[in-house]
């Protein structure tokens, strides 16, 4: 039996463990927060690192994506440097491949669900691979990244514009700072403010996509019938969305035991099913076995 630890520096409130067989190979699959605390998450890896398959890194990014320029976080990386013996993932592989592939099921399964939608994308540069596919899909898309990582009310609508113009200024910026300045992380994911100035931009999309703790911290008290494509959702959060009103719930990766696992995680058991050292994993490796697997989006009828 394959081991996976995703080690989160979020809150240890929506810890979870499960067991599930992928492909025939029995795997554990854990999350354990460390509520912020960066220190006890470079503990545990140190702990684990050689006793486990595969780590998961949670609530934090190694890189954000600026079209073809990559960023490194300071801090991540700090993290990622403790495991010496078992591989690391931070869940952008999927984000590449996985969540890029959801948009086009989504529009294979009912193509008018976002055909010529108003469409918040909360972080392109954490998401680029479903940023991408939302605009390939036809979207009118507004990219937030200034607004719900930096709390400044510049919504963008070209993503060259992001890309070519704003990442080369705002990341190597954004991924010196402490990282909890740019992601809520510990007991901040706990955190909402839905009376924020940023209600309107909920107002005008039909559907809000992108990372859950950008989305929940701004939610606000009625989202009626709009569409949330998102991950790492626990029950409660689904019932959130569902007493706020929300229409639709999709998760970019498949149910587990009541919950959605993060990019990471599930990046990390495909790593370890694999058994290959990182440098030599290839994005087609990702899409090959999710296909032989049948990953399909986990659709949610809320109200």
């Amino acid at each position: 039996m394959k081991h996976v630890v995703s080690v989160s520096i979020g809150s240890s409130k929506r810890d979870h463990r499960a067991q599930l067989t992928f492909l025939g190979q029995e795997f554990i699959l854990e999350r354990r927060g460390t509520d912020g605390d960066m220190n006890k998450a470079i503990a545990m890896i140190k702990e684990l690192d050689g006793k486990v398959d595969a780590f998961g890194m949670g609530g934090i990014d190694i890189w954000i994506w600026g079209g073809k320029r990559r960023y490194t976080f300071r801090d991540a990386k700090k993290i990622a440097a403790a495991a010496q013996k078992t591989p690391i993932v931070d869940g952008s592989g999927l984000k590449n491949t996985l969540e890029r592939r959801v948009i086009y099921q989504i529009i294979e399964r009912d193509p008018d669900l976002l055909r010529d939608k108003n469409v918040v994308m909360v972080s392109a540069l954490d998401r680029f691979g479903m940023a991408e596919a939302l605009q390939d899909a036809g979207c009118k898309t507004m990219y937030g990244d200034f607004i719900f990582a930096l709390g400044i009310p510049i919504p963008l609508y070209r993503l060259s514009t992001l890309y070519n113009v704003i990442a080369p200024i705002l990341a190597p910026i954004a991924v010196r700072l402490p990282f909890k300045l740019v992601y809520p992380t510990g007991e901040k994911q706990e955190k909402t403010y839905p009376d924020s100035r940023f209600k309107k931009y909920y107002d005008w999309a039909d559907v809000i996509a992108g990372d859950w703790h950008m989305i929940k911290k701004y939610l606000p008290r009625q989202v009626d019938g709009k569409v949330f494509i998102t991950n790492t959702v626990t029950q409660a959060d689904v019932e959130m969305l569902r007493s706020h009103g929300a229409g639709l719930l999709i998760t970019t990766t498949p149910e587990v035991q009541g919950r959605s696992f993060g990019t990471n995680v599930m990046e990390a058991m495909l790593v370890a099913y694999m058994g290959k050292p990182l440098d030599q994993i290839r994005p087609e490796d990702y899409t090959e076995l999710m296909e032989k697997a049948n990953f399909q989006p986990r659709f949610v009828q809320l109200n």
